[in-house]
Formats: structure tokens, C-alpha cells, sequence
């Protein structure tokens, strides 16, 4: 099954994203952002025990989920910020946040070409692929639609080596 893939490496690399989107509600929509952010929160995030952005946010905007994942309700977020700044590793970038919320839709019903944001990416990190997950490659599987190309945080990678 081909699935929209997002590589968080180069994406992240990236000093302004020039991906369009083909958002039918809207088309003024930025969904490579909400796509960034769902790939970010999936795979990178470090989902402290006790969160510091979910703490900093009064507006009750993020909340853990029944996964374990940090989720965003982005009607509850007022853009404030306080969550980018409270985050110790530097995960939720401030482009994450707009007052505005934009979505991907992934295209569906899109047939016979590509969505915008695969045309239009300068850096070809967004593409439409065949892929399988492999976590020795560094590719996740987030939801049904996404995958993610990007080193996944995990609590082991922080364990000092074990001494023989």
C-alpha cells in the first residue's frame, strides 16, 4: 500500500517549508505543518512522565493520550507558546503551534497525480511510496495513512552501556 512518507531529517532541515498544500476546505491550509507535528509528537517526542508541556499549557491544550503519545487539541490551543518553551529537548518547534489550524487530509480521493506538497517540496522529503516499516531503517508507521523517516526516541538510547 503506498503510503504519504515524511522525512523528518531533511524536512527538519529545511529553513522555510515551500511544500504547498491542495487542502480542499481551505486553500490557504499549511498541512505539511499538522503533518510535521503528528509525525513529531509520534516519533521524537519524548513523552516525559511528567510533561513539562502539558503542565506550561493552561489552556489545556495537550494531553496524553490513552497511547501514551502527547496530543495537541488544537481548538483548546491559543498559540501561546508556552509549551515550545517548556519542552527540555527542544521538540515542539514554534511553527508547530498556529492559532490557525491546518490539516492534512493525505489526498484522499486524489487519483492519477500527486498531492501539491509532494510536487512542490524543494527537498523531496515528502514523497508517495511503497514502504514497509523497519526500525532499523529509522521508518515508522504513524496511523494508517503516514509514514515517518526519522530517528525514534526511545528511553533505552539514554541507558549508559553495560559494563562486562
Amino acid at each position: 500500500m503506498e503510503r504519504l512518507f515524511i522525512d523528518l531529517e531533511i524536512c527538519n532541515s529545511c529553513a522555510e517549508c515551500r511544500a504547498a498544500c491542495d487542502y480542499f476546505y481551505h486553500p490557504q491550509n499549511n498541512g505539511i505543518a499538522s503533518l510535521r507535528e503528528y509525525a513529531a509528537f509520534a516519533t521524537i517526542c519524548r513523552h516525559c512522565e511528567e510533561a513539562p508541556c502539558v503542565n506550561a499549557c493552561y489552556h489545556r491544550a495537550l494531553e496524553r493520550s490513552g497511547d501514551g503519545h502527547i496530543r495537541r487539541y488544537k481548538m483548546r490551543c491559543t498559540s501561546c507558546k508556552c509549551c515550545s518553551v517548556a519542552c527540555p529537548f527542544g521538540i515542539i518547534f514554534h511553527d508547530f503551534i498556529p492559532y490557525l489550524d491546518s490539516r492534512c487530509d493525505f489526498c484522499v480521493g486524489l487519483s492519477g497525480k500527486f498531492p501539491k506538497c509532494v510536487s512542490s517540496c524543494p527537498e523531496k522529503a515528502v514523497q508517495i511510496k511503497e514502504v514497509s516499516e523497519d526500525p532499523e531503517k529509522d521508518i515508522y508507521f504513524v496511523g494508517e495513512r503516514l509514514a515517518v523517516h526519522s530517528r525514534k526516541w526511545s528511553r533505552e538510547d539514554l541507558q549508559p552501556p553495560k559494563k562486562r
